[in-house]
């Protein structure tokens, strides 16, 4: 059963870091590409960034793009999203996805989701 796991999420104060990771089991992660993407409460889930199957290709949204980056260690299994200068309009649940290739912010087709992590960022 491919299954992904999220973790790293929290609360903290605008400014602030955190790093989600995304980790797969049943799977080799390493043949996917893995996207974030993120639900606030009230709106549709929207696409944050994606990464290819080995590293070579990133894209980021608008909303988070030069204060996030997105990364992979194919040797654990585990894809990152490390989150700097974090603001309040950055709540939301975060899930991980993974699909054969990136179109857009999005993993695509995609084959496995995880069970999300939540963020929130208030003083």
């Amino acid at each position: 059963q491919l299954q992904l796991v999220e973790s790293g999420g929290g609360s903290v104060q605008p400014g602030g870091t955190l790093r989600l990771s995304c980790a797969a089991s049943g799977f080799t992660l390493a043949n996917s590409a893995i996207g974030w993407l993120r639900q606030a409460p009230g709106k549709e889930r929207e696409g944050v960034s994606c990464i290819s199957t080995r590293g070579g290709y990133t894209n980021y949204a608008d909303s988070v793009k030069g204060r996030s980056t997105i990364s992979r260690d194919n040797t654990k299994n585990t894809v990152y999203l490390q989150m700097n200068n974090l603001k309040p309009e950055d709540t939301a649940v975060y899930y991980c996805a993974a699909g054969t290739y990136c179109s857009g912010y999005t993993p695509y087709p995609t084959s496995a989701w995880g069970q999300g992590t939540q963020v929130t960022v208030a003083s």
